[in-house]
């Protein structure tokens, strides 16, 4: 753990709360996680989730350790493309792209997942223009993963939204579609759902995966995309236990790709997409004590963040957190850390019981590297700055943004004329 010494010098270099990333540790989750996948199967692929945290340092760490980019909006993919990523290593999902992004990609050579039918136009209309390319892309399946009556998709949901349906004739209405224009090709499958991550459905949605693949596509198999969402490393304050390990995903889905696909002429690649698993805890949120008070018998640590930097997506985990404090005799207690925003449910830690941290004390929040700074809003002061721990530097990832770059004059009409006028109403 840090020294308060260090967290004040690298808040001093901030001037404000701040993320720490720990490069060995995002480098260390991305080589066992490609590991236990290619040292069961030959052909794998792992494009890193860039919407879980597309902080341009820490894609390029990952690109620099050979992942490709997985992208699901033109913001995200003009991204991969601005940090160097080859098109050809960039997938590009999700579930809204325009025509003027699918045929840029196809033009480029990126790996397009159709997500509905929306989608399939733009691609006839490019393949009608361009007759002597193969134009290859995938298509997004959507199946029925309940078992026993119980669905494993994320919030209780009993169907996903996302993908060509197979039960009600979608998916093979979209093949005919595509298969119309001689030069389209359809060559892979992707199976990305979000669920309970358990092994035994990232099994079933594999196998399901490879007998559509085989019935439909037959030698034309190029790829089995299966998603992200695989579990990482967990904190002990999650309380969970009995989590799959990257060893227990990857012999699950190799073991039934090889035994569905035996007698294919060769296994097709297999696509990986991973995210939280990836970069969860190797991020850290450093904030500073401001203030402790008493209301009504409970104690309030007032900080320099927000529930909103660490939790933005409100989920029931407490995350773990040390106290860092200035004093080595800092007494035991109960209270509640509240942050900077004007709600009032604005807690980081709600009937907590550990050091009573005082004015000028830290606080270090683990496992916030998922989400967070790119579903973390820009509400009421600026975001974050971010500092990546590299072998034994410290660089400046991210700044603390300025009013100008908060309110760029590019964006906002800044009307004249108006400013220092107050108590009344322009005549």
């Amino acid at each position: 753990m840090y020294t308060y010494e260090q967290l004040a010098e690298w808040r001093k270099l901030c001037q404000s709360s701040f993320f720490l990333l720990d490069t060995a540790r995002l480098r260390d989750n991305y080589r066992r996680f490609y590991e236990a996948f290619a040292s069961r199967y030959e052909q794998v692929s792992v494009a890193y989730s860039y919407k879980t945290n597309y902080v341009p340092y820490v894609c390029q760490s990952l690109h620099q350790l050979g992942a490709q980019a997985e992208v699901v909006s033109r913001l995200e993919y003009d991204l991969a493309r601005k940090l160097g990523v080859e098109p050809a290593a960039i997938v590009f999902n999700g579930p809204l792209k325009t025509a003027e992004d699918i045929q840029l990609a196809l033009e480029l050579g990126s790996l397009v997942n159709l997500d509905s039918f929306s989608e399939i136009a733009p691609v006839l209309t490019y393949a009608r223009q361009h007759p002597e390319q193969t134009v290859r892309v995938g298509l997004r399946v959507n199946f029925d993963l309940t078992r026993g009556g119980v669905s494993p998709l994320q919030n209780g949901y009993e169907v996903s939204r996302f993908g060509f349906c197979v039960e009600n004739g979608s998916f093979a209405q979209a093949l005919a579609l595509l298969s119309a224009v001689p030069n389209v090709r359809v060559t892979g499958l992707h199976g990305h759902f979000s669920t309970n991550r358990s092994v035994g459905v990232y099994r079933q949605i594999a196998r399901e995966l490879c007998r559509l693949g085989k019935a439909h596509l037959g030698e034309r198999l190029e790829f089995i995309d299966i998603g992200g969402g695989f579990y990482g490393e967990l904190p002990v304050t999650f309380g969970m236990v009995g989590v799959p390990s990257f060893d227990d995903y990857a012999a699950a889905i190799t073991s039934v790709l090889k035994d569905e696909l035996a007698e294919a002429a060769r296994l097709p690649q297999l696509i990986l997409e991973p995210g939280i698993s990836l970069v969860a805890d190797a991020v850290e949120f450093v904030c500073q004590v401001v203030d402790v008070k008493v209301n009504r018998g409970d104690r309030f640590v007032l900080v320099d963040g927000s529930v909103h930097n660490i939790k933005p997506t409100m989920h029931a985990h407490r995350l773990p957190v040390t106290v860092v404090t200035q004093s080595s005799e800092a007494r035991e207690g109960t209270y509640h850390v509240v942050g900077y925003t004007c709600m009032e449910k604005d807690y980081l830690l709600q009937g907590f019981r550990g050091k009573v941290p005082e004015p000028g004390d830290f606080l270090v929040f683990g496992h916030t590297g998922a989400y967070t700074l790119v579903f973390n809003p820009p509400f009421i002061r600026e975001r974050p700055p971010v500092l990546a721990i590299a072998g034994g530097d410290v660089v400046v990832a991210r700044r603390k943004e300025t009013l100008a770059e908060f309110f760029p004059e590019s964006l906002y009409e800044f009307p004249a004329g108006q400013a220092g006028k107050t108590g009344g109403y322009a005549q």
